[in-house]
């Protein structure tokens, strides 16, 4: 299926997901310090962006250097999902990474794995390998994309006192719910295409 540039974006910012990120944004942020919240956030956008597009220019040369297929990729990325969304569900938002709170998010969590995650990874993959003559059209969607996320992080407070933290705390039970299904759904799409679709 080729894309367009409004369907490439759209395609990313569902990748991305920031607004089901929110709860593990607000959580994460809640142990940086207010004057310094902006500076994180915008520092790990910049770096789940760069991640994202390295990728894109070099990921196909890397997985060939390596020796891994699209398929490894997909399960890979199923599982680490999988795991990330069954702590969603069972811990409180704070235990979701383990991280400790009196340190600054950097890299992990917020830029890789939940912004530059697996399936974004696969995402700009897939856009850059099926049509490589619209490589600036596809980095000028992720550039879009991303603004979009960092805009949402930078407001990951206010939105948390406009909905309450017991609708956050729902609306992150229930992301982990699709979460796993969408972990449960690459892992099989992956296997599916291991066993049925080889080449």
């Amino acid at each position: 299926m080729d894309h367009t540039f409004i369907s490439a974006f759209v395609l990313l910012l569902l990748v991305l997901d920031p607004f089901g990120s929110l709860p593990i944004f607000i959580a994460v942020l809640r142990g940086v310090a207010p004057e310094r919240r902006t500076r994180v956030a915008v520092r790990e956008v910049g770096i789940a962006f760069g991640v994202l597009l390295a990728f894109m220019f070099t990921g196909d040369s890397f997985l060939s250097l390596m020796h891994l297929s699209e398929r490894s990729l997909e399960v890979a990325g199923g599982v680490i999902l999988l795991i990330i969304a069954i702590r969603m569900i069972f811990a409180t938002g704070g235990e979701i990474y383990a991280a400790d709170g009196q340190r600054e998010p950097m890299i992990f969590p917020l830029a890789v794995p939940l912004l530059a995650g697996p399936s974004a990874m696969a995402t700009v993959l897939l856009l850059a390998s099926r049509q490589p003559e619209r490589i600036m059209h596809w980095v000028g969607a992720l550039t879009l994309a991303m603004a979009v996320s960092g805009i949402v992080l930078l407001s990951a407070e206010r939105i948390r006192k406009l909905l309450g933290t017991p609708v956050v705390s729902a609306l992150e039970k229930l992301m982990g719910l699709v979460l796993t299904a969408i972990a449960v759904e690459m892992i099989l799409a992956g296997l599916k295409r291991y066993f049925f679709d080889p080449l």
